[in-house]
């Protein structure tokens, strides 16, 4: 069932402490919940919800505020939630009228939101963003004109695959699954196998590669044993069995030199991507493009791509989200030489990177230069806004943490841009240019300009 609407002129709570006589009502985050257009997410989620029957769901202003503050201070859901208990202004940025001394909600509904909330979903976020830029003049359209784009490696957070340790995680993953069916076991290897993965782990560290291939020799076996005992006892099995043991069976199979291998028993879609960098040669992940305004520094687009494709086979697909999200703003793309040969056909004039200057016009070669400051806006997603070591399932999480991401950068620059305005009011202030009621009167006059 559909959330409640949210009265216009809700009536005042007698025992309650109202918010707006707690907080101040200048402070940039108040500000910017006024600019975000938050019945466009009710109009997009609202297909979502088929029965009409039920408990109403929660509110959607609610689960994106949380979403936007999780990624923005680059919190677990556990912590958002509690620390939005504490923090008035993030519950005024929800929607709350008085202030709340308990969880809003589960922090587990979050995750069964984002299922909801989809690629559609998490674009409406980043879209709104970018409106509320230009609702507030700080994102001017010609800094749309002009983007950069470039692809990064979305990390999964999982361990370092090595083969022994591949086997030791199908055998232990294989073993609970087949005893939680009923099936009986004789021989789960649990004591041995944890013992062989700690002595090729040694050995390995040691230098004594001959050791370490044996104790991996002897957990291969093992996952082989357990593999044919279940498949003895169990003729049609449930679908949760029959797809371990399809990873088990590529996983025991694979070899060195082979392609779309396996590296990880939880997560099977993680691919192996060698970006040519000195410090860190393969990451293991998904590959992400984006799309950064040459000026400001705005993110435009975000896009998730399974596998590992060539980075100009990625630029079609990223231009189309991109012209969902802005129209058709957009009229010269930058990209480095890793596009050569792409396969975009767009009205936009797309600009390829070459090694020597030549005949390029001062012009163009000015906002190619520009091209390289798409690199720190990527290190900020990935350091700041969860974009290393994501968390969320499958390839549907890989696509909605990476559009989240470019989202909650957006929603920081807008913070960013209130502190400024009301930091030089206050300077004003301070020289005796402005009386002690001109911070407000400077703020509510930006605001309805």
């Amino acid at each position: 069932m559909q959330p409640k609407q949210e009265p216009k002129q809700p009536q005042r709570e007698l025992f309650q402490i109202d918010l707006e006589q707690l907080i101040d009502m200048s402070h940039p985050l108040v500000r910017l919940g006024q600019f975000i257009e938050w019945q466009s997410f009710e109009q997009t989620l609202g297909s979502t919800y088929h029965s009409s029957q039920g408990a109403p769901g929660i509110s959607t202003r609610l689960m994106v505020a949380l979403h936007y503050l999780k990624y923005q201070h680059d919190l677990s859901d556990e912590d958002v939630v509690a620390s939005w208990v504490e923090n008035p202004y993030w519950q005024h940025f929800s929607g709350m009228k008085n202030f709340q001394h308990r969880m809003p909600i589960d922090p587990s509904s979050m995750t069964r939101w984002r299922k909801r909330l989809g690629d559609a979903g998490a674009e409406q976020m980043l879209r709104a963003t970018i409106e509320a830029g230009i609702v507030m003049r700080v994102i001017r359209p010609a800094e749309l004109k002009r983007v950069n784009v470039d692809t990064t490696v979305e990390t999964k957070a999982i361990r370092f695959p090595t083969d022994a340790r591949l086997y030791q995680r199908m055998r232990e993953r294989l073993v609970k699954a087949a005893r939680a069916e009923g099936l009986a076991i004789k021989q789960s290897y649990q004591h041995v196998g944890r013992r062989l993965l700690m002595q090729s782990s040694r050995y390995a560290h040691a230098r004594q590669m001959k050791r370490a291939r044996a104790c991996t020799r002897k957990l291969k076996t093992q996952l082989g044993r357990v593999m044919r005992e279940v498949e003895r006892q169990v003729e049609t099995p449930s679908n949760k069995l029959a797809k371990l043991l399809q990873t088990a069976h590529r996983i025991y199979a694979q070899q060195k030199h082979d392609k779309n291998k396996i590296y990880s028993v939880h997560e099977p879609d993680v691919q192996c991507i060698a970006k040519g960098k000195a410090g860190k040669q393969y990451e293991f992940g998904n590959k992400v493009s984006v799309a950064v305004s040459s000026r400001g520094g705005w993110f435009v687009g975000a896009k998730s791509f399974t596998g590992n494709p060539y980075d100009g086979h990625t630029l079609a697909a990223q231009m189309k989200q991109v012209e969902s999200l802005i129209a058709n703003q957009v009229s010269e793309v930058y990209v480095d030489m890793g596009y050569r040969g792409h396969d975009y056909e767009g009205a936009v004039t797309v600009h390829v990177d070459k090694r020597r200057r030549g005949r390029t016009p001062q012009a163009r070669w000015r906002w190619m230069k520009r091209r390289a400051a798409v690199e720190p806006s990527i290190g900020h997603l990935k350091s700041e806004h969860r974009l290393e070591r994501n968390r969320l399932k499958g390839t549907a999480g890989n696509a909605i943490n990476a559009i989240l991401a470019a989202a909650a950068m957006n929603f920081q620059k807008l913070l960013r841009a209130f502190w400024r305005i009301f930091l030089s009011c206050l300077i004003e202030v301070w020289n005796g240019m402005l009386t002690l009621q001109g911070p407000q009167a400077r703020i509510a006059q930006f605001q309805y300009a």
